[in-house]
C-alpha cells in the first residue's frame, strides 16, 4: 500500500443493524485494521422521511457492541448540506450538470412509451444542453431538478476488489438526477462528494451496490478525483439458499446480544461468512485482523447458519473469563427480579452449566432455577412425583437433613443409600428428585447441583 488505506461504514439510520451490514462494518474495520489504516463513521440520513434517532441510536450501540470502533466521524450528510450543493453549482458551472424542468407526467409518459416499445425506461435527455440544439422553453413557475451529464460514449469500468473486471456501457445510464426540485441532493451524489472529500481509498460494501458503481465513478471522474477502489461482497444467504430473512436471523445486532450472544463470538462468526484463512474456525480477533485482506473473499454467496453461530458461541462461553459471565448472568437474573446474594454462590452455578450452554440466555436461565421460586410443570409432577415417588424423596430428604456436613461425597452417599433401601436405579431417583428440585428434568451431576443448591433450600423443596 503505497497510500494510506481509508475506509468507510456509511449506513442508512432508516432501520437496526443487521448482520449483513454488520459484515461489511467488519470487513471495511478489519481492512483499515490490517493495513493501519483509517476507519471512518458516516451516517447517510438524508432520507428524513424514514430516518430515526431510535434506528441511529440502534447502529452506533451494534457498532460499539461488536468493538468496531471507528477512527473519524460519525460524519452526518444532513450537517454536510452546503457542502453538496456547492459542489452541484460547481458542476453546472462547468458543465457536468444541467438544470431539467421535465415534469412527473411528461416523465411517467415517456416512461410508458418506452415500456410499450419494450425498451429499458430511461431519461431521453430533453433538457440535456448540446451544442446547436435548441431546448424547450422553460415552463411557468417550475422548480427543475439538477442531472448528471453522464457521458454517452465509452465505457465505464473499474478492477473490483471481489469480483474481478467490471464493464458497463455508458450508454446503458442515462442522466440521472443529482438534486431534487426542492434542493436536497440525491444518495449518489452524496456519497460521491463524501467519498472524494474524506479521502475514502477502498469502499467495502454490498453487492447490491454495484449498479450505483459506474454512475458514482463518472461523478468522480467529472469532478476531477480519483475514484476508490471497490470491493462488493456478495449476499449473505440463509441455510435453504434464500435472502436472509427474519427466521433465519436477520435482526437487530443487538438482539443477538439480548439472547446471550458474545461480541467476539458474533465476530469470529461474521469472519467466516464470505472470507476464510484455509480451515480455520475459532479465532481472536487480533488473529483476524493480521490474517485479514479483501484478496481472501470469496465472490460466491455466504450462507448463514444460525446453527453454527450456535455451536461458535459455546465455544466462547466455555474459553470466557468467569468474572465476564458472572457479571452478565447476575446481571440478567437481576433483570428478572431474582436476589442472587440470598441464593447459592453464583460462581458455583455458573460453573456447572458452563460447558452445557450455547448462549448467555440459556446460562441464566439454568442458573434462575437455583434463586427463583420452583415451579413444576404439572405433566412433570403427574409422570414423576408419584406417590411411590414422594415417599423415596421423604425419605431421602431425612438423610440429607441428618448429614453432619453439607458435601458432595456425602450428598451422593445419602443418594445411593436411599436407592439401595428402596431398591432403584439412579434414574429412578435421580429424575423425581431434579423434578421437586428445579422443575426439570436434567441438570448436570445431581450430586452436584443438590450441594450447590444447599441445605436450607433443598429440604425447604423437597417438604
Amino acid at each position: 500500500m503505497t497510500a494510506t488505506v481509508r475506509t468507510r461504514f456509511a449506513p442508512s439510520p432508516t432501520g437496526y443493524l443487521h448482520i449483513g451490514g454488520a459484515r461489511t462494518a467488519l470487513f471495511s474495520w478489519a481492512y483499515a485494521r490490517h493495513h493501519g489504516g483509517k476507519f471512518v463513521l458516516r451516517i447517510e440520513d438524508t432520507d428524513v422521511a424514514r430516518s430515526t434517532p431510535a434506528a441511529m441510536r440502534a447502529i452506533l450501540d451494534g457498532m460499539a457492541w461488536l468493538g468496531l470502533d471507528h477512527d473519524e466521524g460519525p460524519f452526518y450528510q444532513m450537517r454536510r448540506m452546503e457542502r453538496y450543493k456547492e459542489v452541484i453549482q460547481q458542476m453546472l458551472a462547468a458543465g457536468t450538470a444541467y438544470h431539467c424542468y421535465t415534469s412527473k407526467e411528461e416523465l411517467d409518459a415517456l416512461r410508458a412509451a418506452q415500456e410499450a416499445r419494450k425498451e429499458k425506461p430511461r431519461y431521453d435527455g430533453r433538457w440535456r444542453p448540446e451544442p446547436g440544439k435548441t431546448l424547450p422553453p422553460v415552463p411557468d413557475g417550475a422548480r427543475p431538478v439538477v442531472r448528471f451529464r453522464n457521458p454517452r460514449e465509452g465505457v465505464v469500468a473499474w478492477d473490483d476488489l471481489v469480483k474481478g473486471r467490471i464493464e458497463v456501457a455508458n450508454a446503458e445510464l442515462d442522466d440521472f438526477i443529482i438534486a431534487r426540485a426542492d434542493g436536497t441532493p440525491t444518495y449518489n451524489f452524496c456519497v460521491v462528494v463524501d467519498d472524494w472529500d474524506m479521502g475514502i481509498t477502498q469502499v467495502i460494501r454490498g453487492d447490491d451496490h454495484v449498479s450505483n458503481t459506474p454512475r458514482q465513478i463518472n461523478v468522480l471522474r467529472a469532478l476531477g478525483a480519483a475514484p476508490p477502489q471497490y470491493a462488493h461482497l456478495s449476499m449473505i444467504l440463509g441455510p435453504d439458499g434464500k435472502k436472509l430473512s427474519k427466521r433465519h436471523g436477520a435482526v437487530s445486532v443487538m438482539q443477538y446480544a439480548e439472547e446471550g450472544y458474545l461480541p467476539d463470538a458474533v465476530v469470529n462468526y461474521l469472519a467466516r461468512l464470505g472470507w476464510s484463512h484455509g480451515d480455520e474456525e475459532f479465532f481472536s480477533r487480533a488473529r483476524f485482523v493480521e490474517w485479514f485482506d479483501l484478496d481472501r473473499i470469496t465472490p460466491s454467496q455466504a450462507q448463514f447458519s444460525f446453527e453454527k453461530l450456535k455451536w461458535l458461541n459455546a465455544q466462547y462461553i466455555r474459553a470466557a473469563d468467569g468474572a465476564r459471565l458472572l457479571k452478565d448472568v447476575a446481571s440478567r437474573l437481576s433483570g428478572r427480579g431474582l436476589a442472587v446474594e440470598e441464593g447459592p454462590d453464583l460462581a458455583a452455578v455458573v460453573a456447572l452449566y458452563r460447558e452445557r450452554v450455547s448462549t448467555l440466555a440459556e446460562l441464566a436461565d439454568a442458573a434462575a432455577l437455583f434463586y427463583a421460586p420452583c415451579e413444576i410443570p404439572a405433566a412433570l409432577a403427574e409422570k414423576h412425583l408419584t406417590a411411590p415417588a414422594r415417599a423415596v424423596l421423604a425419605s431421602l430428604s431425612t438423610r440429607l437433613g441428618a448429614l453432619p456436613d453439607w458435601e458432595q461425597e456425602a450428598i451422593g452417599a445419602a443418594i445411593e443409600e436411599t436407592m439401595k433401601e428402596h431398591g432403584l436405579k439412579m434414574p429412578q431417583i435421580a429424575i423425581p428428585l431434579r423434578v421437586a428440585l428445579f422443575g426439570v428434568e436434567r441438570t448436570p451431576s445431581i450430586e452436584a447441583v443438590v450441594w450447590t443448591l444447599g441445605r436450607a433450600r433443598t429440604l425447604a423443596r423437597l417438604g
